[in-house]
Order: structure tokens, then sequence, then C-alpha cells
């Protein structure tokens, strides 16, 4: 049976700007044996080269097409949604290049919606303008809404933090894309060319990797390398398919056999 790989990446693949041991030589055997995954990532700031670069320096060798990120996922959303639409954008590289590759521009006054991203160089002015317009009637969209990022000096306010400002400011609720959305969960898989039973998504955390898995039918394997402990199980009402220390020991043959066995 065909099956394939949707992969989170910070907390699965590194940590920071440490390679997580084994973890290249489980994306090289994937590679080496044709079997089809994606790098699935709620950083919206990088663009796929910039991914596949900071891959490629730490001894993983992926092409642009192995990645798809929650700014890619927004960006062909909104196209779908109104073509040729225009967007006020608090983000940063990554977010723009996508909405400008699926036909969008960024204006400063009267968009057809307020798209919020991760960034490090955001204003409170940047805040006020944004509630403005959402004011005037401009949709409010999140590319995901995790409430902080991982950073090597510890933790910093994520998308989801900067929009609930926005929601508070506002009244008015974001439209979040990224995971755990079915959108960006379905999207991915596609770009696979794979149905839900022959795919298997592989991460760190419940709340987004995991649920988004559960929700759609996909097999889950919860890596312990990143944000979640085998104790906050407890705390979620769905569990994981299987859970392993790292992803070095996530056995591509056991994962065959297991989507298999669910499709029998």
């Amino acid at each position: 049976m065909r099956h394939g790989f949707l992969i989170d990446m910070d907390g699965v693949i590194y940590r920071g700007t440490d390679l997580i041991p084994g973890a290249d030589r489980f994306i090289n055997e994937l590679t080496e044996r044709k079997i089809p995954f994606l790098f699935l990532t709620n950083n919206s700031q990088r663009t796929r080269r910039d991914v596949v670069t900071k891959l490629k320096r730490m001894g993983i060798a992926v092409e642009e097409q192995h990645v798809f990120t929650c700014a890619m996922a927004t960006a062909r959303f909104l196209a779908a949604q109104k073509s040729g639409g225009t967007a006020y954008v608090i983000g940063e590289g990554g977010l723009l290049h996508a909405l400008h590759r699926n036909g969008y521009s960024i204006v400063d006054h009267d968009p057809d919606y307020v798209v919020v991203g991760e960034g490090r160089s955001m204003t409170f002015e940047m805040f006020e303008a944004a509630v403005r317009m959402i004011e005037k009637g401009a949709k409010l969209i999140a590319t995901n809404l995790d409430p902080n990022c991982p950073t090597q000096a510890g933790l910093r306010p994520g998308c989801g933090a900067i929009v609930a400002m926005l929601e508070a400011a506002t009244g008015r609720k974001a439209f979040s894309v990224g995971k755990p959305s079915p959108i960006m969960m379905r999207a991915a898989r596609k770009e696979l060319g794979l149905t839900a039973s022959e795919t298997t998504m592989i991460g760190d955390t419940m709340e987004t990797d995991i649920l988004g898995g559960v929700q759609m039918g996909y097999r889950t394997v919860l890596v312990l390398s990143g944000g979640t402990q085998l104790t906050d199980l407890t705390d979620f009402a769905f569990e994981p398919d299987q859970i392993v220390d790292s992803i070095a020991e996530v056995d591509f043959r056991s994962a065959q056999r297991a989507l298999a066995g669910s499709a029998a």
C-alpha cells in the first residue's frame, strides 16, 4: 500500500539551530526509498527556499517541493476566496512572498483582509492600523493560532498572541488557516497525492500536529523531542496512534503495515 508522511519541523527535526539526532537519517532514507513526505510548518516567516537552505546546512538535502508552510496555505486559501485581492500584512518575508505568488497585492489602507503571521519587526502602530481596518470591514485572517514560538533564548509571543489582541480590540474573531485547520492539513495531503488512509502525521504538539491529524483521519505519531511530555497526554481527550522519543525511532515499515491494516 502506498503511504507518506507529513512532518512537523521545530521539535521534530531540530530544536532551534540543533539537529535532533537521527532526523537526518530518517529523512534521507525516505528520500532514497522515494517515500513521499512534506515538511509542515506553522512558521510563516520563512519562504520554502529559506527552509530548504536551513535544512541543507543541517545535513538534510531536500527540495522546495518538500516544504509546505502556513503562509502558503493562507495565501492559497485567500486566492480561492477572492482572486486578486488585497491584504494588509503583519508578518515577514515568507508570508509576503506567498501572497504575491498567489496574486495578492500588499496595501496600507482599505484592504480586503488583515493577515497576521509571525515576526520580530512589528510595531504598535501596525496594530493600531490593523484595528482601524478591521473596524472598516477588513476580514481578520491568522496564519496560525500558536500562542508562542520557541527560540534559543526562550519563548516569544506567537501569531496567536497577536491575533488575540486584535480580536479583543475589535470584537471580531480571526479565521485561522494553519495547523490544526483542515484547510492546511488537507492541502498538504493533496500535495503528496495521498488519501487520508495513506497519510501519517509526525509532530511534537498535541494541540496542532496530533489534533489536526486525528481530525483528518491520518495516522499520528507523537515525538517527545519537542514541546509535549508523556504526562501532558492526560489533558487531552484524543491520543496519537504511536508515541516515540524522537523521529529516529519512527519505523516507516511499521507505519506502512499499520496503514495497510487500517484500510483492510
